[in-house]
């Protein structure tokens, strides 16, 4: 398992946070049609349960967004990625059929409402990332974004730099055809799906949907 530690800008800001950690040997394939009729009956449930102007109020999906603002960073202009997953759910824009790692990570999010990062294990530098600041020298790519300005958000870094925000991963460690190797982190900076059941169902996605074997999972606490 990575380690993981968290910087104490981060912690001043947001004492509670707790990342529910889960790495695995994996196969990625196209969506199955039983994944897909998961992801859409929560998309249905999200439906039902939130207006749009409501979805900002998910305990998640809240504190992700105080965070930013804490740090400096405008949460309206650089959405959590689970905020725009829901916000595209409520208004009928749907959301794409993607691969079995990235629509898992998916599923779990819209369920959750915890932004999650899901990295190809393969890719990242080094047995270590530090959740720390973003900077305006830092460089970052986010997936299907092109150059992001990281500036003020949450970000894990590996020995060669940024690789994971809130908001969007970045293109060096993305989850590909050829993924073999995954590292999730769940974000939990407020509960609200209990982390522990949400690192369960995480892990049960993965051996259900991508024949995931050498599972391991935990809860990084920095309190602990």
């Amino acid at each position: 398992m990575i380690q993981v530690e968290i910087d104490p800008r981060i912690l001043e800001v947001c004492p509670q946070v707790r990342i529910g950690l889960v790495s695995a040997t994996v196969v990625n394939e196209p969506t199955c049609d039983a994944l897909w009729a998961e992801i859409e009956a929560a998309a249905e449930d999200v439906k039902q349960r939130f207006a749009l102007l409501a979805i900002n109020e998910r305990p998640a999906i809240a504190e992700t967004r105080r965070l930013y603002r804490a740090l400096g960073k405008d949460p309206s202009r650089y959405r959590v990625s689970s905020e725009a997953l829901c916000r595209r759910i409520i208004r009928g824009l749907g959301i794409y059929r993607l691969t079995t790692l990235i629509d898992v990570v998916n599923l779990v999010s819209i369920k959750s409402g915890y932004a999650i990062s899901g990295l190809d294990r393969d890719k990242i530098a080094g047995n270590k990332l530090t959740m720390s600041v973003g900077t305006a020298d830092d460089i970052y790519n986010g997936i299907g974004r092109g150059v992001l300005n990281i500036e003020g958000m949450p970000v894990y870094r590996d020995a060669a730099g940024p690789i994971a925000t809130p908001t969007s991963d970045e293109e060096r460690t993305k989850f590909t055809d050829e993924t073999t190797h995954v590292q999730i982190n769940i974000n939990a900076f407020v509960p609200e799906m209990p982390l522990e059941e949400a690192v369960e169902w995480m892990a049960e996605l993965l051996k259900k949907y991508a024949h995931a074997t050498d599972v391991e999972t935990q809860i990084y606490d920095p309190k602990s």
